[in-house]
């Protein structure tokens, strides 16, 4: 028996309290876990039998028990104080389990009923978030197994939550914020927070900050281009009137050389400086020449002394 038949069969004993129905109590039990089906008659058992839908199981009758079934069909043993034990259970082993308890002298003591839904335990859910006309959809999903097997999904926000039985939940919102989405059953729950904004929003914030990069990108290449051009242009104007001024320098000194110098009384140091004989410079080679005959020497008269003269 599905989930669904047992949520129909609720909603009957809800409708109609005035029907009779065998059963007792509702067990739910998750994949691969244990279960134990007492008895809830008082006193000791003498026999007693388990049914899963009509089809029986196991036996006890003055404390020997009997299988009706493989292992394959069901891993169930029974217990000396009638409790029917299920090891690892799966989900073929949903159903109606019904026991029959007898006195020693084969009256009957009682019949209970007991309705057990095997589950699967639930996945991690899958919040995810899409803008659509400035709205934010946000989905809720859980990957189920089997086709029908549905969870309860809540999808909340704040103080506003939205509920249902399926696989997935889909909820329009036009703020954004927290979301949290909770996956459960009756045998786990699961939950998924996580902070959604529209992605419309996302993209006009990451198109200004690209927009607003790109400008002031392009103006920092404008100003270091303008810094760099104007610096050469300075290095240009500084090396042109350098020039300049090494052009007239040197047009000042050739007018001072070619001024003529006036003439001035030498003083008497000039004159001893000029008097100071050259030093030897080297003459040039010249062919050899005929020694010419020596000149004659004057003679030179020689002086007479001056004698005192006498006194007359």
């Amino acid at each position: 028996m599905n989930f669904r038949r047992i949520f129909l069969v609720k909603c009957l004993l809800l409708l109609f309290p005035s029907v009779k129905c065998s059963v007792t109590r509702w067990i739910y039990l998750a994949v691969n876990k244990s279960a134990l089906l007492n008895i809830a008659t008082p006193g000791s058992v003498y026999e007693a039998t388990w049914m899963r839908d009509g089809m029986k199981l196991v036996q006890i009758k003055d404390k020997k028990s009997k299988n009706y079934v493989n292992r394959e069909q069901c891993r169930c043993t029974i217990l000396l104080n009638g409790t029917l034990q299920i090891e690892r259970v799966v989900k073929q082993d949903s159903g109606k389990y019904t026991v029959t308890v007898y006195h020693q002298d084969g009256k009957l003591k009682a019949e209970e009923d007991t309705m057990i839904v095997v589950q699967e335990p639930v996945p991690q859910p899958i919040l995810s978030a899409e803008c659509v006309n400035k709205t934010l959809s946000v989905k809720c999903e859980a990957k189920q197994k089997t086709k029908d097997e549905t969870f309860i999904i809540e999808l909340t926000q704040d103080k506003s939550k939205n509920q249902k039985n399926t696989t997935r939940l889909e909820w329009h919102r036009r703020p954004s914020g927290m979301f949290r989405c909770v996956v459960k059953n009756n045998v786990s729950q699961k939950m998924t927070e996580k902070v959604l904004k529209c992605s419309g929003q996302l993209d006009l914030y990451l198109i200004l900050g690209i927009a607003g990069g790109a400008i002031f990108f392009v103006v920092f290449m404008i100003l270091l281009i303008y810094c760099i051009r104007k610096k050469k242009a300075e290095r240009i104007e500084d090396d042109e009137e350098e020039q300049k001024m090494h052009s007239h320098r040197a047009g000042s000194e050739m007018a001072v050389r070619e001024l003529p110098q006036p003439p001035c009384t030498p003083t008497p140091k000039q004159l001893r400086v000029q008097q100071r004989p050259l030093p030897p410079q080297p003459q040039p080679l010249q062919p050899p020449q005929q020694a010419l005959p020596p000149r004659p020497r004057p003679r030179t008269q020689q002086r007479t002394p001056n004698h005192p003269r006498e006194r007359p």
